[in-house]
């Protein structure tokens, strides 16, 4: 096994151990909607329905980015692949970097992909450390030819990276590379954290470069300094990443200072999505989409039943938030009113 799908064996383990839970709540608990309890709705009747990229979606959802070493990788992408195309929603692969390297190619990132899910948005993925080590706008193509994919995530994670043993720390000139892909590449770019969250101030320079999206996912999920620290066997490097515990932007405050400063960027609400009225809450705070990630992981690695199972479970419970709050349509919902 190579060193890069070591390590996201690594990660994976240690996410479905308990062990990346962030020190900060993602917010989006201390928000509540006014009960509505004399719905004129049909709960059968309720549309979900969302555009993305250029398709129509049946709930506003997106399985973000997860991945694993060779033994897990590819069963993984195809039971999220294979539940995505049957409930109408969007899929972000992990992180393509080993496809494009010495490394060879990532099993399940591959044409296989597009055809478990041909009607399903697919976004492919690369870290923006490494726009400055060799990823430019030809790699970029291929990574997307790899899975037709409809759009490229490029993933920021400085606070990973300087908590990660073999992390790249240099980022001089990582903005200026991500404007001249954004501008170059014929495709849209959506730039997403992994976790810390991504502020008001980053959010309009990133929308100034051109980016077509923006996920913000903010702090509440899981922690990748805690990830890095729990790797490593170094006690300076469990220290280190142990401060960094609470750090980041909550996921409920970037969605809304974001949308204050980009009203028209399109903006995906994640990190520490824990159900279907964290996921309505997302949407009401000022997202047009929903990701999560660590909270379908457990269901990824059993099957792709399960992975429907538990979207359809989330489906239900945003369905629900719309009945109680006389919301017919995503629209409504987010005109919802809040308790003060």
């Amino acid at each position: 096994m190579t060193k890069i799908t070591a390590r996201k064996d690594q990660h994976l383990d240690i996410i479905l151990a308990g062990k990346a839970r962030h020190g900060r709540d993602s917010g989006l608990a201390d928000i509540h909607f006014v009960h509505e309890a004399l719905p004129d709705l049909d709960h059968g009747k309720i549309d979900l329905g969302a555009d993305f990229l250029g398709r129509r979606l049946k709930a506003p959802l997106l399985i973000s980015a997860m991945t694993g070493g060779p033994s897990r990788a590819e069963a993984i992408n195809a039971r999220l692949a294979e539940a995505a195309q049957h409930l109408g929603i969007a899929l972000a692969v992990g992180s393509q970097r080993a496809a494009l390297g010495a490394e060879g190619p990532t099993p399940g990132l591959d044409m296989a992909l597009r055809l478990r899910a041909p009607d399903t948005p697919i976004l492919a993925n690369i870290g923006a450390a490494q726009l400055t080590r060799g990823f430019g706008v030809d790699e970029a193509r291929r990574v997307l030819d790899m899975v037709a994919a409809d759009a490229l995530v490029v993933h920021l994670n400085p606070l990973q990276e300087v908590c990660q043993p073999e992390g790249d720390r240099d980022w001089w000139g990582v903005g200026a590379a991500l404007e001249a892909l954004v501008k170059a590449l014929d495709a849209p770019v959506v730039v997403k954290e992994t976790g810390a969250g991504i502020s008001a101030a980053t959010a309009k320079r990133l929308v100034e470069m051109g980016v077509a999206a923006i996920d913000v996912a903010g702090a509440g999920g899981s922690n990748w300094a805690a990830v890095e620290g729990e790797r490593s066997t170094d006690p300076a490097d469990k220290a280190h990443a142990a401060a960094f515990a609470d750090w980041g932007i909550p996921t409920a405050r970037a969605i809304l200072e974001v949308r204050a400063a980009c009203p028209k960027t399109l903006i995906i609400g994640s990190g520490g999505v824990a159900d279907g009225v964290d996921a309505a809450k997302a949407i009401r705070l000022g997202a047009d989409m929903v990701g999560q990630a660590a909270g379908v992981l457990t269901a990824a690695t059993v099957s792709t039943e399960a992975v429907v199972a538990h979207f359809r479970t989330v489906i239900r419970q945003m369905t629900t938030v719309c009945f109680c709050t006389g919301s017919p349509n995503l629209t409504a919902l987010r005109k919802a009113p809040l308790q003060g």
